[in-house]
């Protein structure tokens, strides 16, 4: 389950679900050999329909300070919040008796409000399957069922000590990384892939995420990267390679301003299929820092520059990468110049944070969460678990909390 609050929840979902099915394939003895696995958008099952893309657009340009402030500083501390049915009873009936209806093995969740859900449909059904919790970024945001979800599968240590002081047993902490797609755990040929794709050959090749499938929070990233194009004269030995998506106006835009600056060490991709090995055949990666391109990034093993302002879980992001030594980070068209002047002139600090990388880089992720649920399944929890006892809405007051934010 996750929640269409952007694409990176969706793509972890679906990162798991595809663990499943290659396990399945593959003839893991964990997988019944009748898995089906379901992807849901827990907003499809609201009692009230809501766009959640263009709820999280609002939370863009002047009014982010808003949500980092909710992001950051609600219920992190000592006030908690466990879980409960308030969610469910109130917004999602229909999802309480789907699975009634279904009676899952498991449920694994990419997002608090499908978590929450989840939690509040198992206290109300009177059914024992396991829910997984996976927060897709590198901190732990404070509205996740603490109390009443079987397992917290997070991305690092940092992640676990936020945890510890929630209250979450040790045994429901698993450190598996952020899921990715099985192609981020394949290796490429870098060389072939630059041919295939129409890339230089002799050129340190500096790929710019500029697509979206949430244009608005790309806003600024974009304005950015305009003005950084002029400068690219002055990188003879560089290759600019920029990935739109599927904004073809925003493609046409850095066509027409290429040609009038005259650059030629520039190309311009649409969507594209293959990103783990355009990744792979990149030298640098420019990119936002949302929690699941920083981890394709660091599956595919290519050095990142982190472009913007961050705030909420992306501040976290890229706090966690820098101070790792993982990625460097830049929020204006001059520091980006000068980072890349600063790589160009010092290949071996992209090498360091290929090396960095490494503490963070878990490229089994997917897989580890699938047979972690498996297993969880198999061995259902003891009668009167406290995880499984029925709460309305289950507030608590915890430890002192390991990050100060």
């Amino acid at each position: 389950m996750h929640a269409s609050v952007g694409s990176g929840h969706r793509s972890a979902a679906k990162a798991v679900a595809q663990a499943f099915e290659m396990l399945a394939q593959e003839g893991d003895p964990l997988v019944p050999p009748d898995v089906e696995v379901e992807v849901l958008d827990v907003l499809d099952w609201g009692r009230v329909k809501f766009d959640g893309d263009k709820t999280a657009s609002l939370f863009t340009g002047f009014t982010r300070p808003i949500y980092d402030l909710t992001w950051r500083y609600t219920f992190t501390g000592r006030l908690l919040w466990g879980g409960g049915t308030i969610w469910s009873r109130i917004m999602f009936p229909a999802f309480t008796e789907h699975v009634r209806k279904r009676a899952p093995l498991a449920v694994i969740c990419t997002h608090i409000t499908a978590a929450n859900v989840a939690v509040g449909a198992r206290m109300l059904s009177g059914q024992d399957w396991p829910i997984v919790c996976v927060p897709t970024d590198y901190e732990t945001e404070g509205l996740w069922p603490h109390l009443h979800a079987d397992l917290f599968c997070v991305a690092s240590e940092s992640m676990a000590e936020t945890l510890r002081p929630r209250k979450v047993p040790e045994e429901r902490i698993q450190i598996t990384g952020i899921p990715t797609r099985d192609d981020f755990r394949r290796s490429y040929d870098q060389q072939q892939v630059r041919e295939e794709l129409g890339l230089p050959a002799d050129k340190q090749v500096v790929l710019a995420l500029a697509g979206a499938y949430l244009p608005r929070p790309y806003v600024r990233f974009r304005e950015t990267l305009d003005k950084v194009l002029p400068y690219l004269h002055s990188f003879p030995n560089l290759h600019l390679a920029i990935v739109t998506g599927n904004d073809q106006d925003y493609a046409r835009h850095l066509k027409s301003a290429c040609e009038d600056l005259g650059i030629k060490n520039a190309s311009v991709f649409g969507y594209v299929e293959r990103m783990a090995a355009l990744m792979a055949a990149s030298d640098l990666v420019i990119c936002k820092s949302g929690g699941l391109t920083v981890t394709e990034c660091l599956c595919a093993q290519v050095p990142m520059v982190l472009l913007g302002k961050a705030y909420g879980q992306e501040n976290i992001n890229v706090r966690t990468l820098t101070a790792s030594g993982a990625a460097m980070h830049a929020t204006t068209a001059r520091e980006l110049v000068d980072t890349l002047r600063h790589v160009a002139r010092n290949p071996q600090s992209a090498r360091a944070m290929l090396i960095n990388g490494s503490f963070l880089r878990r490229p089994d992720a997917a897989r580890d969460i699938a047979r972690a649920a498996l297993r969880l399944a198999a061995n259902p929890a003891p009668p009167g678990d406290a995880v499984r006892r029925k709460r309305f809405a289950h507030f608590y007051w915890g430890r002192k909390p390991a990050h100060i934010r």
